[in-house]
């Protein structure tokens, strides 16, 4: 438990109630707030701050992109991708784009073409920011829509533009964010926010960094400011609380970096998904470190590694849970205990039940809960039922209200903090002419949680082999991202089917059990 002066969970549940205006724009929450001259991103190359961008920056920046991108033709509700990784830039197109009236689209730049054009078109984008590789990969898609960028073109055009703007007037409920989530079955779908989906995060935000705010925070993550983890589990709020952010592109994390990274830039807090601190925790030859806050989440970290944070780091472990659908629901923070396994208690603001085992919150009157599933009535009227949103996560709740995980009811892959649909795996392995069928699981591993297994039916007279499955694991690393591939191919000469011609993948679970001894 905290101090004596930490309000108990009951006291923090009981008090805390939303109080959104009617003009809500999260582009203005996140940088008009505060000293311009205050730090809001400590840009670094993991040796030394190599660049600071005040509030001041930010605000000017993103007017100058609003007016660039009004000149480009973007206007209310239209979308706007960005393809970028983490820099100044990338928070600036966000707050730009939401000072505009526009939604942003974030997309990785480890997508490859497929992945990329089917989030793109399905968006209908009227505009990209992207930088290098990611936007030549684009370019060649022949998206009909202005591609900047950031390196070459956007500092002629900032240059260029006036760095006043008038915000759009936008209410809490005006689209802001469009968030991609791989089905189980599919394309992936557009979980849409509204500019309320920074408010919705503050609660859980604060509490699982134990009351963030707190005199020298400074947060960093690994993740991707791509994905609504890093985007809204660490940029986004902090900037709204006036603390600055670190940005670091180093490629594939690496564990002795990490260490090095938050002494040599006093970092005192992170999110930082599970692999991560297994990593950090398997090579645990890195400098001392000194942290206030250690958050992490999408999937349970385990008791070795939890105890391990608080000994060699300094903070307790507070592990959170949530989707991109609604994030941040539940979760724990220094004032309440800490239950071995547990995912926490529900955080103030959301209402978090289980319906039939299944962990349900309530749509009412909670801004973290998604708006619905772009251009997709059916999949939100199947997401949405009787005022509840199923996360498709099952659980099991306590004599105080913990929750505790027990599985997922869909067959989403969690892996190294990514959440991967089988679905999109399935069909671009589907496209190489060796291949029938094939189905894809998760299949369980100490370091990432899942990894990626392909069950591959090969057309008649293929060769199977070693050589085939590197073939296949190459054709989709290629095509999707680097972290879906199959990193596990099993050849087998049919699928289980139900008589409805669905996969059975209990029973291909149970295979790959089986295998594993």
């Amino acid at each position: 438990m905290g101090d004596v002066s930490t309000p108990s969970y009951e006291e923090l549940r009981s008090t805390f109630h939303w109080e959104l205006p009617a003009a809500f724009n999260l582009g203005v929450q996140a940088c008009e707030r505060h000293p311009r001259a205050d730090p809001a991103i400590l840009v670094t190359d993991g040796r030394i701050v190599t660049r600071t961008v005040s509030f001041g920056d930010l605000s000017d920046d993103s007017n100058r992109l609003a007016n660039v991108l009004r000149g480009l033709g973007v206007v209310e509700r239209d979308r706007v991708g960005i393809v970028l990784p983490q820099r100044p830039e990338t928070a600036v197109a966000h707050i730009a784009i939401a000072k505009l009236g526009a939604i942003a689209l974030p997309l990785s730049i480890l997508f490859g073409p497929d992945a990329l054009e089917t989030r793109l078109r399905d968006a209908d984008v009227r505009a990209v920011l992207g930088e290098g590789d990611p936007l030549e990969r684009i370019g060649a898609l022949g998206v009909d829509a202005p591609l900047v960028d950031v390196d070459r073109d956007l500092p002629r055009l900032l240059e260029s533009a006036s760095p006043s703007f008038v915000p759009v007037e936008t209410g809490p409920d005006t689209p802001a964010l469009l968030v991609y989530t791989s089905g189980t079955t599919g394309p992936p779908k557009g979980a849409l926010h509204g500019h309320r989906v920074l408010a919705g995060h503050l609660p859980g935000f604060e509490l699982s960094h134990d009351f963030f705010p707190r005199p020298d925070d400074r947060i960093w993550t690994p993740a991707d400011w791509a994905w609504i983890g890093g985007l809204y589990d660490v940029l986004m709020p902090s900037l709204h609380h006036g603390r600055p952010v670190v940005a670091y592109s180093g490629g594939k994390f690496d564990p002795e970096r990490a260490f090095d990274l938050i002494g040599r830039l006093d970092i005192r807090n992170v999110f930082m998904p599970a692999t991560a601190l297994r990593l950090m925790r398997r090579h645990d030859g890195g400098a001392p470190v000194e942290l206030r806050t250690v958050g992490s989440g999408g999937e349970t970290v385990g008791a070795e590694t939890a105890s391990w944070c608080e000994e060699r780091l300094g903070a307790r472990l507070n592990e959170f849970y949530g989707q991109t659908e609604a994030n941040l629901l539940v979760g724990n923070s220094c004032a309440w205990e800490a239950r071995q396994g547990s995912m926490g208690l529900p955080y103030p603001g959301h209402d978090v039940r289980l319906i039939d085992g299944e962990v349900c919150v309530r749509v009412e009157g909670d801004p973290v809960v998604f708006l619905g599933y772009w251009r997709d009535e059916e999949a939100t009227a199947g997401k949405v039922r009787d005022g509840w949103l199923h996360t498709g996560d099952q659980a099991v709740e306590d004599g105080d209200g913990y929750l505790f995980f027990v599985g997922r009811d869909d067959d989403v892959i969690s892996s190294a903090g990514h959440r991967i649909g089988p679905g999109e795996v399935e069909e671009c392995l589907i496209r190489h002419p060796a291949v029938a069928l094939a189905a894809v699981i998760g299949s369980p591993d100490a370091e990432r949680g899942e990894v990626v297994k392909a069950f591959v039916v090969t057309t008649p007279g293929v060769e199977r082999g070693e050589a085939l499955a590197t073939e296949l694991q190459a054709f989709v690393r290629e095509r999707l991202a680097a972290y879906e591939y199959p990193r596990s191919v099993a050849f087998v000469d049919a699928l289980p089917m139900t008589v409805t011609g669905k996969i059975r993948r209990g029973e291909l679970r149970r295979l790959d059990r089986a295998d594993q001894g």
